[in-house]
């Protein structure tokens, strides 16, 4: 088994080690099996919204009021990648440049690559790093189009969702489902005309939310002499998603998997806390105490709550799941190249002669009897 030597304070060396995560497979495996009784303490906060938002200066500004409490904070910003080089097209160093004499904060881009969502593929093995490199908050922004939020919700203990007044696509973001994965919403740019209206309309909709399929789902799956019930009429009012909570915070300690979506507590098991819609102005700072104060708030009641052990757990099995099927994935593509029999039952699909799902089933069979 192949082993990493690390010089926890070599900051070079950590440079060097999410290279290597990025690039090597193999060596992303040694690494964080080097690294992982280490990891556990630091805030991990996602950072997403649709492009023009405002998230790196959002970023920028939550960096300065962290490291005013003398908390050491790195930052991961996943960039669009290059469609021939597969390089991040955005840099770290365009962003945030004010803070790169500062050696307690450690900033890197990352490219997206063809990973499905925002968060590259290596973004949480990145961030187990520099957890075990002792950075108290890490903070993870992404592309923000796409899938990318729910990459963001399986990485981050807070997910904090940014739009801005007059973009008509990023409301229509929240509705498509982004909505489910935020604790915080944020209005930036709230100098320019609308944001009032944008940031009702976000409270609307927080308000008018249907309970989530997760969360009904997770209901039928507690057993009757479970303590889920069912929350005073003032709280449904103000409930974010729905009414439903866990009774006791022992009782979110043991939320079974079915009652968390995409690795994220669903809302339905959240509804103690209520979302808060925050507006800001990045750009000079304006509502950024606020919101850092808020984001320090909602750590607390995960904590105080039993929500941010249970998130973990399922971030952790979930991840372990994901390299599961990609371990079967390419087991299966170097099985499928091996061996002519299943060569042959792709090459009738291609042809038409088999539908996928008559072709997928033929190779399963094939590959259950060998």
């Amino acid at each position: 088994m192949r082993t990493v030597d690390i010089d926890f304070a070599n900051r070079r060396q950590l440079a060097r080690l999410i290279t290597q995560v990025e690039n090597d497979p193999e060596a992303a495996a040694a690494i964080v099996r080097a690294v992982w009784p280490r990891t556990g303490q630091a805030r991990r906060i996602g950072i997403t919204g649709p492009p023009g938002s405002g998230k790196s200066t959002v970023v920028d500004q939550i960096i300065e009021r962290a490291r005013a409490e003398g908390a050491r904070v790195a930052v991961i910003a996943v960039d669009p990648s290059s469609p021939f080089s597969g390089g991040a097209i955005l840099g770290d160093r365009v962003r945030m440049l004010r803070h790169s004499g500062d050696a307690d904060v450690f900033i890197r881009s990352m490219a997206a690559r063809s990973a499905v969502g925002g968060l590259a593929a290596a973004t949480r093995d990145a961030a187990h790093l520099l957890d075990a490199f002792e950075f108290d908050v890490i903070l993870l922004e992404t592309v923000g189009v796409g899938q990318s939020e729910l990459d963001v919700m399986r990485a981050a203990d807070t997910v904090v969702v940014i739009t801005v007044p007059g973009l008509g696509d990023s409301i229509q973001m929240l509705k498509a489902g982004v909505l489910e994965i935020a604790d915080l919403l944020v209005v930036n740019k709230a100098d320019r005309p609308g944001a009032d209206e944008t940031a009702m309309h976000l409270r609307e909709m927080l308000r008018m939310a249907p309970p989530s399929p997760g969360a009904v789902g997770a209901v039928g799956a507690v057993s009757p002499a479970s303590a889920v019930a069912r929350s005073t009429s003032q709280d449904v009012e103000r409930a974010p998603v729905s009414a439903v909570e866990w009774s006791t915070s022992q009782d979110v300690e043991r939320a079974p998997a079915s009652a968390v979506a995409g690795g994220h507590l669903s809302q339905a098991w959240n509804v103690a806390w209520e979302i808060p819609v925050l507006k800001t102005v990045a750009t000079d700072g304006t509502g950024i105490d606020a919101l850092w104060q808020t984001i320090r708030r909602h750590r607390e009641f995960l904590r105080e709550s039993g929500q941010l052990g249970a998130r973990r757990r399922q971030r952790v099995e979930r991840e372990v799941l994901e390299k599961v099927e990609q371990a079967l994935a390419a087991h299966l593509r170097s099985r499928l190249a091996g061996q002519p029999g299943l060569g042959e039952i792709l090459a009738r699909a291609r042809a038409g002669d088999l539908d996928p799902h008559s072709a997928a089933r033929a190779i399963l069979d094939h590959l259950l009897k060998g």
